[in-house]
Formats: C-alpha cells, structure tokens, sequence
C-alpha cells in the first residue's frame, strides 16, 4: 500500500523533469540553421541569443506547464512538478546535465503557482535590465525576488522552495558574478570579452 501512495508524487516529479530538460533553446537554435548555441558566447543554452524571446516563451511555458499538470494530477503536486522542472532545466539528462541557467522556467513556474509574484518577478527582471543592462544580474535579481515576493504574500508553502531555486540560479551565474567582479561581463548588446 505505502508503494502505491508513492506513485503519483514520483510521476508528477518525473514528469516535470522531462517537461523541464527540454532544451528549446538548443532545438530552436538547430532548426533555425543556427548550429548548436552552447557554442556560440557564452555557452549557455538559455534565453540570451537570437532566438531569445520564443526560447524565453517556451522555457517559461514547460515550467508553467508542469506545475499545472502536476496540480491536475495530485493535490499539492504543483510543488512537485515544479521541482522536477526546474531541475530538469538546470540538469537535463540528454545533454550530460548540461542545461540553462533557469530564470525563465523560474519564471514560468512562479506565475503558474502564485501569479501576482510571478508578476514581480517578471518587472524586477525588465526593471533591473533597463537599470543596467546585464542579463545575468537581471536573471538574478529577479530570482532573488521570488521567495522575497512569496514570504510578503503570505505564501509560506513556496518560500523554501524559492529559495533552493534563487540559490540554484546564483550557482548557475558564478561564471558570469566573476566577470561582472573582474569588470569583463558584456552588457545586453555587447560581446564577451574575457
């Protein structure tokens, strides 16, 4: 009996794992004639090249999607889906665990579960990229704000959850926090020069 009560959680964990490791940026990028876009940059398969605003689209829609499904299937699954997610993004299987760096399935999972911080997500994001014109602090900080965002709400159930994710997402960034320290990381529009 404990067996059977364990198999929806772990469907719906796997599932938002497979929704989540699909590469959109990667698959966009080699059906448009692009090659492969973890080669071109900085290496990351996420939403900052030619094709950013249907990769964004897509990478926020898989994580949206799996926190509802997730709901669908299982009362409190949302969390679950979301997890699997945002980890199969951040670690997909098909790409040696290679994969994004996680803001805009973030994104896509925080509007899904609870959107007026999915709203204040999205303008931390905008806001802090007009301000100054990184991505990755902009990915960040929006990041940073999601569990901030929740707690305020009163959505106690997804803090901790948001904060393993902003943590995850700040790991993923160390590459471009030691260029932004060494004064090398390009803004929006410029190219990498170290």
């Amino acid at each position: 009996m404990t067996e059977i009560l364990w198999i929806e959680p772990l469907a719906v964990l796997a599932l938002g794992y497979v929704l989540g490791s699909i590469p959109f940026g990667l698959l966009l990028t080699r059906m448009a004639g692009g090659g492969d876009i973890r080669a071109i940059g900085s290496g990351n398969i996420g939403a900052t090249k030619w094709l950013a605003a249907l990769t964004l689209l897509l990478d926020g829609a898989k994580g949206a999607a799996a926190v509802l499904i997730g709901e669908a299937i299982l009362p409190g699954g949302a969390l679950l889906g979301a997890a699997g997610a945002f980890f199969g993004h951040l670690y997909p299987v098909w790409l040696r665990f290679r994969g994004g760096k996680g803001v805009a399935t973030f994104l896509g999972i925080v509007l899904a579960m609870h959107w007026p911080c999915g709203l204040i997500f999205a303008a931390v994001w905008l806001g802090a990229l007009l301000a100054f014109r990184y991505s990755s602090v902009a990915g960040m900080m929006a990041a940073v704000s999601a569990p901030v965002s929740a707690s305020m709400w009163g959505e106690f159930n997804m803090v901790l959850l948001f904060i393993a994710f902003a943590m995850l997402v700040l790991w993923k960034h160390r590459g471009n926090i030691e260029r932004l320290l060494a004064g090398t990381e390009p803004k929006v529009g410029q190219t990498a020069s170290g």
